[in-house]
């Protein structure tokens, strides 16, 4: 699994922080998406998954 990140389209709401902290992070400067782990390990798809599917903008995606 690789995670894709659109930051153009990140609005800064937080809520893959939340989901999946091992994964993203905010930036201190305009609180958009940081990828800490572009291709994280089988034991974080769960959470990943969940980040992308409550991100309210559509910013985040996953390839196989």
């Amino acid at each position: 699994m690789r995670v894709i990140v659109d930051k153009e389209r990140c609005v800064a709401a937080g809520s893959c922080v939340i989901t999946s902290p091992a994964v993203f992070d905010q930036s201190d400067e305009d609180g958009k998406v940081v990828l800490l782990i572009e291709t994280p390990d089988e034991k974080l798809r769960e959470e990943v998954l969940e980040s992308v599917n409550v991100c309210p903008v559509a910013a985040l995606s996953v390839a196989d």
